[in-house]
């Protein structure tokens, strides 16, 4: 049986681009083409599990913390009075959790995901980015935005 990649595992690999703000051992975030609001990140594991509740609890927590560590950091970059999360996954049979900055409860309705101009998806990468390292989180910051490596 032939495995296909994932669209993620294509970003992750450098053969499609994407826009990272945290890079570990275990996971990258990086920005969707397609935000429900500005700064709207997707966390996904460097293993394609098809659905968060494949995998193992120690990964499934070490998501959800980079999640909210991510949340915090929308929260100051955006001056959002929340962080929210979704985990959905029909879209793509690659674990992912949607890290998204909140101004109101429409801030995580689907229906509101647009495609924006890259210059917008560069501009929130980038306040993103600088809150993770204005919030101690330098380490896990790609040294390149395009690239999930660290420095």
């Amino acid at each position: 049986m032939v495995t296909m990649s994932t669209v993620f595992e294509k970003i992750i690999s450098g053969e499609f681009p994407g826009r990272f703000v945290w890079a570990d051992d275990v996971c990258v975030a990086f920005s969707t083409i397609e935000p429900i609001a500005p700064g709207h990140v997707l966390v996904v594991p460097r293993h394609p599990w098809a659905a968060w509740t494949d995998a193992p609890q120690e990964v499934a927590t070490h998501l959800m913390a980079v999640a909210r560590t991510i949340g915090l950091a929308q929260e100051q970059a955006f001056d959002a009075p929340r962080a929210g999360l979704i985990i959905a996954g029909f879209e793509v049979p690659h674990t992912h959790l949607h890290v998204i900055p909140m101004h109101s409860e429409a801030d995580v309705a689907f229906v509101n995901a647009r495609s924006v101009p890259e210059e917008e998806l560069d501009r929130t990468a980038t306040l993103l980015r600088e809150a993770l390292v204005a919030s101690g989180h330098g380490a896990n910051v790609p040294a390149e935005v395009d690239s999930p490596t660290l420095a």
